[in-house]
């Protein structure tokens, strides 16, 4: 399993790279974007697995503050245990996230009736919507650029976009995978409040895994939000094999 979790840890350490830039604290690397779109956050710098101090947590969070963006850290547990009590002790509430990876080929769901699975393109009539639609499921305002920030890294082949349409073609659920080398990982699956239970997420899902597989990715995997998530994502062959932690302020 250290191999996979090593793996895994040189694409979060280079995936960012493609819109941020990185400044470096010592045993931690804070990711800053370059331009409209989800802001990014801290994390242990690539292969430091010791003892992360508290003033090194404060840090970053000074300068997280200084550039006016979420005060947010995010790791592997088990790939650096020692950060999680600098963090804790500095303040931010810790969270807890399944990180599981695709065993095999992975199932392919069927969508439900009147509703079309499929990958969408830079030009894609769909973009828009398919953009807008993850934003809405979790209750985010996207930027007035989303789509077009989305379609520039769609066209350079950073990320790969995937949606549920209904009848009229518009995009009830969305998600992305983001190939570097041979692993991916799925972000961003969301699916619009009035479209739940219908299987959908998971359905989008299987696009993307088929997409994936298709370009040669080996290594699939995903941070689900919670256990009940995780159950539903391993019907698709995801296994858990550690622990997500997001660090935030208390709301």
């Amino acid at each position: 399993m250290t191999g996979m979790l090593n793996r895994l840890e040189t694409y979060y350490d280079a995936v960012p790279r493609s819109a941020a830039r990185a400044e470096e604290f010592g045993p931690l690397t804070l990711f800053v974007r370059e331009g409209a779109g989800w802001p990014y956050y801290a994390r242990p710098a690539l292969g430091y697995g010791g003892e992360v101090s508290v003033a090194e947590v404060e840090r970053v969070r000074a300068r997280q503050r200084e550039l006016g963006v979420p005060e947010a850290f995010e790791w592997v547990a088990e790939t650096t245990p020692g950060l999680r009590a600098a963090v804790e002790k500095s303040g931010l509430v810790v969270h807890e996230h399944p990180l599981m990876v695709l065993e095999g080929a992975g199932a392919t769901p069927a969508p439900p009736e009147g509703v079309t699975v499929r990958m969408v393109g830079a030009d894609d009539p769909a973009l828009p919507s398919a953009a807008a639609a993850p934003y809405a499921a979790f209750g985010v305002a996207p930027s007035p650029d989303a789509a077009a920030q989305l379609a520039a890294r769609i066209a350079a082949g950073l990320t790969h976009l995937a949606a549920a349409l209904d009848a009229d073609g518009t995009a009830v659920s969305a998600g992305q995978h983001q190939p570097v080398g041979q692993v991916s990982e799925i972000v961003g699956v969301g699916t619009l409040p009035t479209a739940r239970r219908r299987g959908l997420g998971l359905a989008v899902t299987a696009a993307l895994i088929a997409d994936a597989r298709a370009r040669g990715v080996e290594t699939v995997f995903l941070t689900a939000t919670d256990a009940t998530v995780a159950r539903l994502y391993a019907r698709l062959g995801f296994r858990t094999i550690a622990t997500a932690l997001i660090a935030e302020p208390a709301s």
